[in-house]
């Protein structure tokens, strides 16, 4: 069965019914205009795709997006945010909480870059110190377990010096 094509014209008027935010169902559209359901879905498919080349899942945003989305939404009101949102395919909920995070990133505090350089150094001498005190009582351990070791071997060559 061949393809059947339509009018750049009835494409585009379609384009715009079944363009967010008030796109039309696409079942009733199929109906009232004698189209397959499934033509006017890929159709639909190719509108949001071009309608929001921006729209991406809100966890696949990055933090620069994010920032970004904070910064146009700043100024307008709650019923131009939550169309902001349907566009980009994000929650107000999800731009709230950007909105925290933005405001509370400078929140933590940093310490000084010349304390943390000396606490390290410190640090870095303390071991070196328990290290070469390690050593020490491993020779000293190693020592003992040698004269320990020649003790009984002479007490079982000559007899223990005890008994006498």
């Amino acid at each position: 069965m061949p393809q059947k094509t339509y009018s750049k014209k009835l494409k585009e008027s379609v384009f715009k019914r079944l363009a967010p935010p008030n796109a039309e169902k696409v079942p009733d559209l199929a109906k009232e205009l004698n189209i397959p359901v499934n033509t006017l879905y890929t159709w639909r498919a190719k509108v949001l795709k071009e309608s929001s080349p921006t729209s991406k899942k809100s966890r696949k945003w990055t933090s620069k997006d994010k920032f970004q989305a904070v910064l146009e939404t700043a100024s307008l009101s709650e019923l131009e945010t939550s169309k902001y949102c349907r566009e980009k395919g994000i929650h107000v909920e999800e731009l709230k909480n950007w909105v925290k995070q933005c405001q509370n990133a400078n929140d933590t505090s940093f310490e000084d870059p010349k304390e943390l350089k000396d606490s390290l150094k410190n640090k870095q001498h303390k071991i070196k110190k328990l290290q070469k005190e390690l050593r020490h009582k491993e020779k000293a351990l190693a020592e003992t377990a040698a004269l320990l070791v020649l003790r009984k071997k002479a007490d079982a060559i000559w007899g223990d010096h005890e008994e006498e």
